[in-house]
């Protein structure tokens, strides 16, 4: 693993074409930074990882600090691992959790877990493939407490997977009181977001939108991050998570998110 102050390490990831690199956070000591083609894509805190920088990873881990009991392990299902900052925050505050995580790129998992290696006592079992074909794949008794998917952004999203039928599958792999958590990366406008909520509004029981108050204005690019229920959504989850923020914060839920479902909601 790289040590702090050290130069860069990259590796080349054929599937993209494209070059990966984790180096060194200048301003936190033992904390790492992934980028992927010259984009920032993740930041690891290797000694605090139950701290989050992103933004939108934190309204994550908060959702995850409510799918159960504080402190209690979970199972969890990663779709896109990137540099594992969640399965690394799950770990730290839910020891002895059960994780799975799917990564197209299989020199961009072999490359974090060398560089960034996991806490020892990380129960993470990975499956390199494409994230629809890996639910077909699972064992189908293996039921998780959150599905996390985080691996499309705008237009760019894979219409396999962007679409009803993958959530319905994706659902499948539930407890009956899992999450499906969806970090949708859109633009202005917020095109993507609207078919999202729409086509999860058709897959489950009951969807709730979080992200920094702003976002919800479609005026400037940024994430949302999508969660679908198997139960109706709790009203006062919507207070817990506006508490925690980031800030400002803010929570759509029931007939609140009808505005972002559009036309192929009813």
């Amino acid at each position: 693993m790289a040590e702090a102050g050290s130069p860069r390490s990259n590796r080349f990831l054929r599937t993209t074409g494209q070059h990966a690199a984790i180096e060194p956070d200048s301003f936190t000591d033992g904390a790492y930074v992934l980028s992927i083609g010259g984009a920032e894509q993740s930041h690891v805190d290797l000694a605090r990882p139950e701290e989050i920088f992103y933004e939108y990873l934190r309204r994550i881990g908060h959702l995850v600090d409510l799918a159960a009991p504080a402190g209690r392990p979970i199972t969890a299902l990663h779709l896109g691992a990137g540099a594992l900052t969640l399965a690394r925050y799950i770990q730290a505050t839910r020891p002895g959790s059960v994780q799975y995580a799917v990564e197209l790129e299989r020199e961009l998992l072999d490359f974090v877990l060398q560089q960034l290696p996991l806490p020892v006592g990380s129960d993470l079992h990975t499956i390199i493939g494409d994230a629809r074909d890996a639910l077909s794949v699972l064992n189908p008794d293996l039921e998780f407490d959150v599905v996390i998917l985080d691996i499309f952004s705008g237009p760019e999203a894979p219409a396999h997977i962007a679409c009803t039928e993958f959530y319905e599958e994706a659902r499948a792999h539930l407890g009956p009181q899992g999450l499906l958590i969806v970090n949708v990366g859109d633009e202005p406008g917020l095109t993507l977001v609207r078919s999202q909520v729409a086509a999860l509004r058709r897959a489950i029981t009951d969807v709730a939108a979080f992200a920094e108050t702003g976002m919800f204005g479609g005026r400037y690019p940024g994430n949302i991050i999508l969660t679908g229920t198997q139960t109706a959504w709790p009203a006062d989850w919507t207070a817990e998570l506006t508490a925690r923020g980031p800030h400002p914060a803010k929570v759509m839920a029931g007939v609140d998110l009808d505005a972002l479902a559009g036309p192929a909601a009813s």
